[in-house]
């Protein structure tokens, strides 16, 4: 298993540097190895046609450790912080890996451990357990979406709930209440919604008169939740707009016209490096925002709507201008850069889109009302 190993810094001439430390750099090696030989393009392509196949996806990841990565060793977990999941998210979005990393092991032990309730670590961190979050309500009301409470029973619909397959989900109740649901209650139904991104699956709750358990009333739980979900989804960005770039530079150094290599235009040269000036600032913001969260730091929920918020553009930005450096076979399933491309599309919206985050940012600094 991995251990927790702080972030390195040093001090040259006065100046504090910033990197990861050794033991993170060999878990994200170990991790790219094994998404290499075990989730291929076209396993990601079969888990598209059939999300059921994600099962066997997360069943590997289970294996290497990553659904107890946050998780305390006292309850079967790995015991790394949020820092360690922005290193893994990110290798992880290089690889569009299908399955409910960001839900199960990232978002769901963010919300139980905030709130106390840490009798089902254990097997979350096992891998026998995937939880599902229904925290649409609080990111954004949705038309004939929301909650009602009687007697410990939870009735309404939830929208754009993450993981169709969950045992069990987080909900997002009244008054930012959460409440944990199972999803063998004979009130409980939920549909599979067709999104743009067919690597992670969303689906529609209804609930009616479902026995539901309060979590909580605390919104700084809601809110821990939220963070930890938001920082280690910009580094899924991260890693999708990173590969997206990658795959454009190896493309222009071997589609010839005219008798030359693209890559020797000045046009495509420019496009390249247009994307490679705005992503690669990203990641000391996407560490830096892992760091403050593991830290307790009074600027980590600041830091993570900005690090999200800008993401979510730059890495739209650089997936259009990759698939324009594709030209045509930009817009195959050949090359499958749309896996890539969707992916980032999703993240930009799901929680929290940039303009809505950057007005919580604002409200933050008491910029506005």
């Amino acid at each position: 298993p991995w251990h927790a190993q702080r972030t390195q810094t040093r001090s040259i001439g006065g100046i504090m540097e910033f990197g990861l430390s050794q033991e993170q750099v060999l878990l994200q090696d170990s991790i790219t190895r094994y998404l290499k030989d075990q989730v291929p393009l076209d396993k990601v392509r079969a888990v598209a046609e059939d999300s059921g196949l994600d099962q066997s996806v997360w069943h590997g990841l289970s294996g290497l450790g990553l659904a107890g990565l946050i998780i305390p060793e006292a309850h079967g977990g790995v015991g790394l912080g949020l820092l360690d999941a922005v290193v893994v998210g990110e290798t992880l979005g290089y690889h569009i890996t299908p399955g409910p990393f960001l839900s199960t092991a990232i978002m769901a032990p963010s919300l139980l451990i905030a709130s106390g309730q840490t009798d089902r670590l254990a097997d979350i961190a096992a891998g026998r357990y995937r939880v599902g979050i229904a925290l649409s309500e609080a990111v954004g009301a949705r038309l004939d979406a929301g909650m009602t409470v009687s007697d410990g029973r939870l009735t309404g619909k939830a929208l754009f709930a993450l993981d169709a397959s969950a045992d069990a989900y987080i909900v997002n109740g009244p008054n930012r209440q959460l409440y944990w649901v199972d999803s063998k209650d004979p009130g409980f139904t939920r549909t599979l919604l067709t999104t743009i991104d067919k690597t992670r699956t969303l689906c529609e709750l209804r609930l009616d008169q479902v026995d539901a358990a309060l979590m909580t009333d605390d919104p700084a739980v809601l809110q821990a939740g939220l963070n930890a979900g938001r920082i280690v989804q910009a580094a899924d960005s991260l890693g999708a707009a990173q590969c997206m770039l990658d795959q454009a530079v190896v493309y222009a150094g071997q589609r010839e016209q005219f008798n030359r290599v693209i890559a020797s235009f000045q046009a495509v040269k420019h496009m390249c490096a247009e994307m490679a000036s705005q992503l690669e600032p990203c990641r000391a913001l996407i560490w830096y925002g892992g760091h403050a969260l593991s830290e307790s730091d009074g600027t980590a929920r600041l830091t993570v709507c900005h690090a999200n918020a800008h993401l979510s553009e730059v890495a739209q930005f650089v997936a259009r201008t990759s698939t324009e450096v594709h030209g045509g076979m930009g817009f195959t399933d050949l090359v499958g850069l749309h896996y890539w491309f969707k992916r980032i599309g999703a993240n930009r919206q799901l929680l929290g889109s940039p303009e809505l985050l950057r007005e919580e940012a604002a409200r933050i600094q008491m910029l506005v009302d």
